[in-house]
């Protein structure tokens, strides 16, 4: 028997039962007069195989019940049941709902407006792709590398809708086939890069780890997720996500770095998504690589933390000032107040 707020679906089996109970047949006798096996009238009796048109015929034989009277319980009890369990999985999804940022989604067009509950399920469901939400905690699906400031559960909503939206942009770049060791080799003109404009490196970066397998896309951040980027696999391209939070030169390519350290380490279509392992492992990478490890510890031992010394710095690095300036922060060498004018302000064009 399956139930839900307004359906309760029964079994034929429970009337099987009290035709046996008015005869005083036990089950193994009834299944010698059915020519079928105990296992499978015990089944039938729970509702836990199909009553068949076949065995509707053997009932009419064995207890005088026409056919389609069991057939037509079949198709009531079956009828029930999916209503009954659409029901309790609409009532579930209802719940999750109320934990994804619906109406931050709906201002950037992701998803229709509505207050109604059940049409959010409807337009979440429709959105993810999924016939009910809860399948979003399936590792199949979400399998995902990223950066955050924090977690909670419902960081972890925030994240799969902004994953998502990505993911349905990401499906029309075109791109070349995966090529890590081609990504590895631009690195250094990624890095290049890092002295542009926005208007000037956006197009160049989108081109360069197209031409790798890679989509590159600029999403808004969404609140509660806590996001500053994300990679994952989209189809037979590797997508890599950015967000508009953050929006300090410093922030924006240690971010993008941080990714494609993923992508270079091998982390991402992992079955468990990223360790706490993983995550530091590609901090480490990308701080290295924007600045070597041993350029940066002879700028420290120089003891010259002025603007005049960054800039130089940084000139010699061939890298903006503000990531010199970042990683000086990040290591306690000067406090999070000081030299800030060195980092750009970044207006980056967002994908709705």
């Amino acid at each position: 028997m399956v139930m839900s707020r307004s359906f309760i679906a029964t079994p034929p089996g429970a009337t099987m039962k009290e035709q046996l109970n008015d005869r005083g047949m036990s089950q193994k006798e009834f299944a010698a007069r059915m020519d079928m096996s105990e296992k499978h009238i015990s089944r039938l009796i729970n509702g836990d195989v199909q009553l068949t048109p076949e065995t509707a015929v053997r009932l009419e034989m064995v207890l005088g019940v026409p056919a389609k009277f069991w057939n037509n319980l079949e198709a009531i009890y079956r009828e029930k049941m999916i209503k009954a369990e659409a029901e309790n999985a609409m009532d579930a999804d209802a719940e999750m709902a109320k934990q994804f940022p619906y109406s931050e989604m709906a201002k950037f067009g992701w998803v229709p407006e509505t207050r109604v509950a059940k049409e959010k399920v409807v337009y979440l469901r429709k959105y993810f792709e999924v016939v009910e939400l809860s399948l979003l905690g399936n590792q199949q699906i979400t399998r995902i590398a990223c950066r955050r400031l924090a977690t909670t559960e419902k960081s972890d909503l925030a994240l799969m809708a902004w994953a998502q939206k990505a993911k349905i942009i990401a499906r029309d770049i075109q791109t070349e086939p995966i090529n890590i060791k081609g990504l590895i080799a631009t690195i250094p003109e990624l890095r290049k890069m890092t002295v542009l404009k926005p208007k000037e490196f956006c197009p160049q970066i989108k081109k360069c780890l197209a031409d790798c397998g890679i989509a590159l896309v600029f999403l808004p951040h969404l609140k509660g997720s806590f996001l500053q980027g994300a990679s994952f696999m989209g189809g037979k391209k590797i997508v890599l996500g950015l967000t508009a939070r953050g929006k300090d030169a410093d922030k924006f390519w240690f971010s993008l770095f941080h990714e494609l350290a993923h992508i270079v380490l091998g982390h991402v279509g992992q079955p468990d998504g990223t360790s706490d392992e993983d995550e530091k492992a590609a901090d480490k990478w990308s701080g290295n690589t924007l600045i070597a490890v041993e350029d940066f510890e002879r700028f420290r031992q120089g003891r010259d933390y002025s603007e005049k010394s960054v800039i130089r710095f940084a000139k010699e690095q061939g890298i903006a000032p503000g990531i010199v300036v970042g990683r000086m922060q990040m290591d306690g060498m000067i406090k999070y107040s000081m030299l800030n004018h060195l980092k750009e302000k970044y207006e980056i064009a967002i994908s709705l």
